[in-house]
């Protein structure tokens, strides 16, 4: 009965992982921790670092199960997307909002241990984590207002390090918005019809396909140009430099690829190469700052 129950506990806490796409936490994570070591001139006090990292999972996830509630509807309607964990009912409909809860406490309380300006923002935070899920209802600048959203996470690891706003968190966030804003323009042209349809607002079903393509093309490049301006204006160094091209070259290969026709490549063009992106950017930043 014993492993009966284990199975069961572990079954959930893989649909939990699934429902609030754990894994895509390697998009704001690296640059939450590069703005912080920049921040810190290497490794903050490892008490910081810790709230950090439970400020970052918390409200991230937290703003994820909101969004797969708020979508349920539109998710049991759209083909794409009738097998997510709530339309198929894995998961009850009201799990997602008591997750949701639990993270975002959690997320003010790391606040309040990290310092007073991470704590009187952190409402702000979670005004924008809610407000994403129904950005869809009324706008076709829902990419950005994604990407502003997980842009706060290298400003607000800045803020808990240094206590303070400056030019090079503000950099990251554009850098973050219009990166996460162009690859979720691409997700978004599998549901143009579906969008039009229902009367969802996107950018793919505003301008279309070839309309949005020039649009993300137009934040990537921008994008790419910030994270250059970043080695000329930080401590970072030939290493840093090193990712960042090799990180243009992953733009290029993911905006050739891009096909709406085909899930796989979309997965591959949307989050598998702007995941491997991030890691690259980190660990290029991480030989500048602690070895180089």
């Amino acid at each position: 009965m014993a492993l009966i129950n284990t199975n069961k506990i572990f079954s959930k806490i893989k649909d939990y992982g699934e429902l609030v796409m754990f894994s895509h936490t390697l998009f704001s994570l690296p640059f939450a921790l590069i703005a912080m070591f920049l921040a810190a001139d290497g490794m903050p006090e490892g008490r910081i670092v810790f709230w950090i990292l439970v400020a970052l999972f918390a409200g991230r996830n937290g703003a994820n199960a909101l969004n797969r509630y708020v979508d349920a509807k539109y998710d049991a309607k759209n083909p794409r997307t009738k097998d997510r964990h709530i339309p198929s009912g894995k998961i009850n409909r009201s799990e997602p909002l008591i997750i949701t809860l639990i993270l975002y406490i959690v997320f003010v309380f790391a606040a309040y241990k990290i310092n007073n300006i991470c704590f009187y923002l952190s409402p702000v935070a979670l005004i924008m984590f809610t407000l994403y899920s129904y950005t869809k209802r009324f706008t076709w600048l829902c990419h950005v207002i994604l990407g502003a959203t997980c842009a706060g996470a290298p400003v607000g690891a800045w803020l808990a390090v240094r206590g303070s706003f400056d030019l090079i968190p503000i950099i990251f966030a554009a850098v973050v918005t219009l990166w996460v804003g162009g690859f979720d323009i691409f997700y978004g042209t599998q549901d143009i019809d579906f969008d039009r349809k229902e009367g969802l607002y996107s950018i793919p079903a505003r301008f279309g396909f070839k309309g949005a393509l020039w649009i993300a093309r137009g934040f990537h490049l921008i994008m790419w140009i910030l994270l250059l301006s970043l080695y000329f204006i930080t401590q970072l160094n030939l290493a840093y430099l090193v990712g960042v091209i090799i990180s243009g070259i992953l733009l290029i290969i993911e905006h050739y690829i891009v096909d709406p026709e085909h899930k796989n490549i979309m997965n591959l063009a949307s989050y598998n190469i702007n995941q491997f992106i991030s890691m690259i950017l980190l660990a290029s930043s991480i030989l500048d700052i602690f070895i180089i």
